[in-house]
């Protein structure tokens, strides 16, 4: 079996060919497809600054300086999976309760044909249907999720809405589309409607590692507590570029400092390694906030890094 190819810099220039996720081929249909790349154009459900409708644009603009093998950790990603960039979601920009149902039944279709999938979002909002297909795969309360974040997400509604970027991890929980004694939130922070704003997921079972006990300190010694306590069973990377200090990803809606670096994101996300990696997103990259193109960049590497701990991925060590 030949296996799909990010085309390379040296065959074509970073700054020509196809408007993929790394420049990997495109596909209409999943099918022989081990993972898909789907960008979910949404902000609707966003409460602060808009633009995150552009990030899976952004970030696949910005992919394409990664080349294909892992030099830290020798994974070969595309040596053992078959991967292509699946397109996005055909979202309802004026109805988001429509819209999540389109991306449910999109990644439904996904998981059905027995691909695996990376989403570039859009707002924490579509974590939300992604996570309604998940658990309709691999089972009601079966996932577990490790989601990087500066927000906790559980609140039961935003302005009377109970499916906005900063509820869906309650939703996911209440209805049990996760473990959650198999739920860790890291990179938690700065300022709450309430004193026990982040205490609703530690009374359901969950972890929370506020960003504080991740000050000045390397978190591949909490990653190894992580996949102690995730154990085996499937799970879900769903990592929130704001989990990160603005001073590395100013391009998003909902900035809050003294967060993580960019250097604990790839921790995080490496320290994975070893768990049953079944599907992951990154999300709340909002472009036009970014100048730079640092904040795409960076959530583009993260998308690679969660690639590289997929179980099945070579790691060409000799």
């Amino acid at each position: 079996m030949s296996f799909n190819q990010p085309l390379g810099g040296n065959e074509m220039p970073r700054f020509a060919g196809p408007a993929t996720f790394m420049r990997l081929p495109s596909a209409e249909v999943p099918d022989g497809i081990d993972v898909g790349f789907v960008g979910i154009p949404v902000d609707a459900g966003a409460s602060n600054r808009p633009g995150a409708r552009y990030g899976p644009r952004g970030i696949r603009t910005e992919s394409v300086m990664i080349r294909p093998y892992h030099m830290a950790s020798r994974a070969a990603p595309f040596d053992s999976l078959q991967c292509a960039d699946l397109g996005d979601v055909p979202v309802n920009t004026y109805h988001l309760p429509k819209t999540i149902a389109i991306i449910e039944a999109f990644f439904s279709r996904i998981l059905a044909s027995g691909c695996r999938t990376l989403a570039m979002g859009g707002d924490h909002v579509v974590t939300l249907p992604v996570l309604r297909a998940y658990a309709k795969h691999y089972g009601a309360g079966r996932l577990g999720v490790v989601h990087v974040d500066a927000h906790a997400d559980v609140n039961d509604d935003m302005f009377g809405e109970k499916e906005t970027h900063g509820t869906w991890m309650r939703r996911a929980i209440e209805e049990k589309l996760v473990d959650p004694k198999r739920v860790v939130q890291i990179g938690l922070r700065a300022t709450g409607y309430a004193a026990d704003d982040f205490d609703w997921s530690r009374r359901q079972g969950a972890r929370v590692v506020p960003a504080e006990e991740c000050w000045n300190r390397s978190l591949s010694p909490l990653m190894e507590e992580v996949r102690a306590q995730l154990g085996a069973g499937p799970v879900y990377i769903s990592f929130d570029i704001d989990g990160l200090d603005p001073a590395y990803a100013p391009g998003t809606g909902t900035p809050e400092f003294a967060g993580l670096t960019g250097i604990q994101g790839y921790e995080i996300v490496r320290g994975c390694h070893g768990l049953d990696i079944v599907g992951g997103d990154l999300v709340e990259v909002a472009p036009v906030y970014d100048a730079s193109g640092n904040t795409a960049m960076l959530g583009a590497n993260l998308l690679y890094e969660m690639l590289c701990v997929f179980p099945g991925v070579q790691r060409r060590t000799g």
